[in-house]
């Protein structure tokens, strides 16, 4: 049996919890799961497993990450159904490179794989990074870890959100890592706001997936709740971006960009 629990995103099943000594039927959170079928053109080019939240954003910013739009001008009408989205963009634009790239996607991990390598291998251009005071990081995850509302209630999200020194702009939540940074890359464009100056707060792990989501979207900074991998280190020296990971605690690791982080 199921019902909604109030919150987007949550259904609420009854269950059988076991509290150390026995059995009993009770009423657990769970988080929501849906599969999202997102057509570009007319054509299907992913199908994301999702909790079914911010479904306009999440659209808007894996086709940014895939390069089927530049920006969100290239967006001449979406459409939702239950469990489906219609992008039509400016020329058939997304047409010509889905068709070009043949890639067909059916999960709500890693994307774009085929780009990885040459990407990584390319040195692009270090970005102007600010300045980052080591407490102004350690706070700005405490805000993160505040503000992931779904999972305090399932403990089956993750949360990314988009910062300044100031503090969060926006906080997304969902089952995948990549959907939610995925979800503020279609806010930062729908909302016109410049990523350059700003920082990526996630609690997932930073792969090179992530690192390479980053680089699309402008953003110079990541900072996780998480571990970093050996290539997401190799991409983020290479690119210019900056990778705090394990931020818990008081404390952190500075996998890449050390010269960014300053300590009063």
């Amino acid at each position: 049996m199921k019902k909604p629990a109030g919150t987007e995103g949550i259904e609420q099943l009854i269950l059988r919890r076991f509290d150390g000594k026995r059995f009993s039927g009770a009423p657990v959170d769970v988080v929501r799961e849906m599969l999202l079928d997102v057509f570009v053109d007319g054509g299907l080019v992913v199908t994301i497993a999702c909790a079914g939240i911010h479904l306009r954003e999440l659209a808007t910013g894996f086709a940014r990450q895939e390069g089927l739009i530049e920006t969100a001008g290239d967006i001449m009408k979406m459409t939702f159904s239950s469990d489906r989205v219609d992008i039509r963009t400016r020329g058939g634009r997304g047409r010509a490179l889905s068709n070009a790239t043949g890639k067909t996607i059916a999960s709500s991990g890693s994307r774009g794989s085929r780009s990885f390598q040459a990407e990584g291998k390319e040195r692009a251009a270090r970005q102007a990074r600010p300045k980052l005071d080591a407490q102004t990081i350690l706070s700005l995850m405490d805000a993160l870890l505040v503000a992931t509302v779904i999972h305090e209630r399932t403990r089956g999200t993750h949360c990314s959100a988009l910062a300044d020194a100031q503090g969060i702009l926006a906080a997304r939540e969902d089952i995948g890592r990549h959907n939610t940074i995925d979800m503020l890359c279609g806010w930062a464009l729908i909302e016109g706001v410049d990523l350059a100056d700003k920082l990526l707060l996630t609690t997932g792990r930073v792969s090179s997936e992530i690192v390479s989501k980053a680089r699309r979207m402008g953003v110079p900074v990541i900072v996780s709740h998480s571990a970093a991998t050996s290539r997401a280190v190799m991409m983020a020296e290479s690119l210019g971006i900056v990778v705090v990971g394990y931020a818990r605690g008081g404390k952190f690791i500075v996998y890449a960009g050390e010269d960014a982080i300053v300590s009063e």
